[in-house]
């Protein structure tokens, strides 16, 4: 089948890939399971054959689609298809951060008032004052941010937005800008501007993660802010730990774009490959600003 069989859905062949990768995510996760229950070693070995497994495949599985797409197999109702499936893909991710979004949200706004004796006009007693903070802990003081009554982890100091968090902004937004640049470089046939823009973004993403790095040691060492202080130190490394796994994610998917411009597999009325991963990088760009907004600023 060609692209000229527009009336006819491609039926993807027969593969071994699902199976594969089945197999992959069966070994991480009891990998994982293993080494958080007690057994260390045997459970790193067995997520380390996991995510290998994970690995390999997904190079082998996506080679394949990208040769397919090369060869012009995909007719535009598969193209339909892959940009409905990564538009449902992006909103899951939206869900996934506002689970979390949504977790800090109820902890800061009803959880922490009512350890510290009141609703604060959600209604919940009626006006009425707890006795939370007078009786099972003393001097425990509703504020945010907090690491509990029984102040876990000891004494922290938060991060200053207006240092690395800053510039990690600045950074994002501005590789927010590069890669619109590429992709109207791409559909403009400008493949110098297109390779030079992207690998622009790329820069851009790697330096946000040293940036971010960087803050994870200061606040560690210097700050006394860890995993262990707390509801805010879980919540703030939970939020921010997943947005930098995105990124991580994102800064590959853009590398792979990259090499794939340099071999000169997109052409202009066929790229959807970098508009996946364009939007993705929005996304990415989106959440990152909420981040600043409600867990560095407010």
């Amino acid at each position: 089948m060609n692209q000229l069989d527009a009336n006819v859905y491609y039926v993807p062949h027969k593969s071994r890939w699902p199976i594969f990768i089945t197999f992959g995510m069966f070994m991480f996760m009891v990998g994982a399971a293993t080494w958080l229950n007690g057994y260390e070693r045997p459970g790193q070995i067995v997520l380390a054959i996991g995510a290998l497994t994970i690995i390999g495949i997904m190079f082998g599985w996506f080679g394949n689609v990208i040769a397919e797409s090369i060869r012009g197999v995909f007719n535009p109702q598969v193209d339909t298809s892959f940009r409905m499936g990564m538009m449902w893909f992006i909103v899951s991710e939206v869900f996934f951060f506002a689970a979390f979004f949504g977790g800090l949200f109820y902890i800061r706004n009803a959880v922490v008032p009512l350890l510290g004796g009141s609703d604060q006009g959600l209604g919940l007693l009626n006006g009425a004052q707890l006795a939370t903070n007078h009786y099972l802990w003393p001097g425990f003081s509703a504020a945010w941010p907090t690491n509990g009554p029984e102040a876990v982890g000891g004494s922290f100091v938060t991060t200053s937005p207006w240092g690395i968090p800053l510039i990690n902004t600045l950074l994002l937004l501005s590789s927010s800008v590069t890669v619109t640049i590429a992709h109207h470089a791409l559909r403009g046939g400008n493949r110098k501007r297109l390779i030079g823009f992207l690998g622009l973004t790329i820069v851009l993403g790697a330096l946000f993660l040293c940036g971010q790095a960087i803050e994870y040691w200061d606040s560690y060492v210097h700050l006394n802010m860890t995993l262990h202080s707390g509801i805010y130190g879980a919540t703030f490394y939970i939020l921010t730990g997943f947005h930098c796994l995105h990124v991580t994610l994102g800064t590959i998917m853009l590398c792979v774009m990259w090499l794939r411009c340099v071999r000169g597999h997109f052409t202009r009325e066929n790229h959807f490959g970098f508009e996946a991963v364009a939007w993705y990088w929005h996304f990415v760009d989106v959440v990152w600003l909420c981040l600043f907004l409600f867990v560095y600023i407010l």
